[in-house]
């Protein structure tokens, strides 16, 4: 149930269970109040969801430490005293703006375990809140751990006095993540989706389980973060002896700032990033339907791939240089790793390290794919060396597979890897989950702590019409390519031995009119002098020869 807020004598008036919506202005604290508490309610939690915009919740009228919480998404529990029936408490906002609000009070009983009930880390002495924390690679997520539920008037039940099945050791967290629509940064849809992730029931009937934690676990999770993509977590904790639980506060996130001049929410994608995938998936593009065909300019293609990759992750790790630098300097390094290996083909004419470089750039793509999937969320794989080893030797056994059918190789590296660039073009115009696919890899190169996050994205429309994009180029492009080389030999011949034939065939046929060509030297020679007579002051005709006195 929704409502708008209803005051009375200058208080908030809050029903248990139902969400109100209500403005918080600067100068003028709120406070609220709820009325008619049963009696077989032990407890209350009350919380209060803003989108971007701090709100204070407060015991008391004046904010004392450790009796006030202030932020985006906060809450409060409220132990009752017997025979109490009535509970009150303040907001208020430091924001210029005024902020617009959603909250609820949610009741439990004394078998409800409470949220953040032995609470040793944060500030309140019982804190339900979820504590977030984010950065261009992860999103982690702290809470305090809970307790045991008791009946009004008693003693709390002890904290660390004993790990039996007759204290709060018994109990389990599950946390829960929640994916709003791609796109919508909406204040207004923001606040509709937080009143699924508010109650146990619709928690659990709208939200996604990620991992179940005992007393004996952490209470610290990561997720890769998601530029843009709003998402809500919240914790469910439960009580398996009793089979009750109780819900945090939820908390949300979109990775990114809403009130930052440089690279918010609102245009998060840099001109930068747009004009380097732009032209790569132009390029790309030409490789996926043409590359085969192509041989040097693919090999420009794969070179670009392979060493600008590895150059980009050496100076993020060493140099604290701005973004838009290390971008340019990887299009510099790439180009150089892709004139280097057409250069060597040209000159040595290589075909297997060639084609270990092709092989490698696609078995690189399939693993990342691989990884991608739920496969990469086991925990085995939060070693670095297991993943790193299962990571290459997916990506080593691609070109081994092919070894003896080179040219289907070449042809299906072309049309994936090809026509993947576009995707990437396109994710940083308009956001999809697609992209991740490689990212998650270059953030686990980057960042030491990413390998403890869950991998999880959403998967919405804009995804399945990329992936439709995606899938269409790829196919047509092997096919093509497949079909118009049939007939024709797999690879160009060696091109540094037919320029030595061409060479000498010049030198000892004297019919052929390349013959008398001079040689490259002369011709040089004989250009500049031509270059260098047209900046020479013209001589007037007559004798110049000086008289003799």
């Amino acid at each position: 149930a929704e409502a708008q807020a209803n005051s009375t004598d200058g208080f908030l008036e809050f029903s248990v269970g139902k969400f109100t919506y209500f403005l918080l202005s600067r100068p003028f604290p709120q406070g609220a109040i709820l009325r008619h508490i049963s009696s077989n309610v032990t407890f209350l939690l009350f919380q209060i969801h803003s989108q971007y915009q701090n709100t204070t919740v407060s015991f008391t009228k004046t904010l004392l430490p450790g009796t006030s919480e202030t932020g985006n998404d906060r809450g409060l529990v409220f132990i009752l005293r017997p025979e109490q029936t009535m509970c009150t408490w303040y907001l208020e906002t430091k924001d210029a703006k005024p902020v617009q609000n959603v909250a609820i009070p949610l009741s439990y009983s004394e078998r409800d375990p409470i949220p953040g009930g032995c609470n040793l880390e944060f500030d309140l002495d019982i804190d339900p809140n979820i504590y977030l924390d984010y950065n261009f690679f992860e999103t982690t997520i702290k809470f305090a751990p809970a307790n045991l539920g008791y009946a009004r008037g008693a003693e709390p039940p002890p904290c660390d006095v004993g790990t039996g099945q007759e204290s709060r050791w018994r109990l389990q967290y599950d946390v829960y993540q929640y994916f709003l629509p791609e796109g919508d940064l909406t204040e207004a849809s923001l606040l509709q989706h937080l009143q699924r992730m508010a109650q146990v029931p619709q928690v659990k009937a709208s939200a996604v389980k990620v991992v179940t934690l005992t007393a004996d676990d952490k209470t610290t999770v990561s997720f890769s973060s998601l530029l843009g993509q709003g998402v809500i977590y919240n914790v469910i904790v439960r009580d398996p002896s009793l089979n009750t639980s109780a819900a945090y506060v939820p908390v949300h996130t979109y990775a990114c700032s809403f009130e930052s001049v440089d690279g918010n929410c609102i245009s998060p994608g840099r001109v930068s990033t747009k004009v380097f995938f732009t032209l790569l998936a132009l390029l790309g593009l030409f490789i996926c339907f043409f590359g085969h065909r192509f041989w040097k300019t693919e090999l420009f293609f794969i070179g670009f791939i392979f060493l600008g990759f590895f150059f980009y992750i050496l100076i993020t790790r060493l140099t604290p240089l701005e973004y838009d630098v290390r971008l340019v300097l990887t299009a510099v390094a790439g180009s150089v790793g892709g004139i280097f290996l057409v250069a060597s083909w040209w000159r040595f004419g290589t075909l297997m390290l060639c084609m270990l470089c092709v092989g490698l750039v696609l078995g690189f793509l399939v693993s990342s794919g691989t990884f991608f999937t739920p496969l990469g969320n086991l925990k085995v794989f939060h070693d670095d060396g297991v993943y790193w080893v299962s990571f290459s030797c997916i990506a080593l056994l691609i070109p081994v597979i092919f070894m003896g059918c080179l040219r289907i190789l070449n042809i299906l590296a072309c049309g994936v890897v090809g026509s993947y660039s576009v995707v990437l073009a396109v994710d940083s115009y308009v956001s999809t989950s697609l992209s991740y696919i490689t990212l998650n890899v270059l953030r686990r190169a980057l960042n030491t702590g990413f390998r403890g996050a869950f991998i999880r994205v959403p998967f919405q429309t804009n995804d399945f019409l990329v992936l439709a994009v995606w899938g269409m180029l790829a196919v047509s492009g092997i096919t093509l390519q497949i079909r118009r080389e049939r007939g024709q030999p797999p690879f160009p011949p060696h091109p540094y031995k037919l320029w030595k034939q061409e060479r000498e065939r010049r030198v000892t046929n004297i019919l052929d009119p390349s013959h008398h060509i001079p040689p490259l030297r002369e011709r040089l020679y004989g250009r500049f002098t031509q270059i260098k007579e047209l900046f020479q002051k013209e001589q007037p005709a007559g004798e110049r020869t000086p008289l003799l006195l």
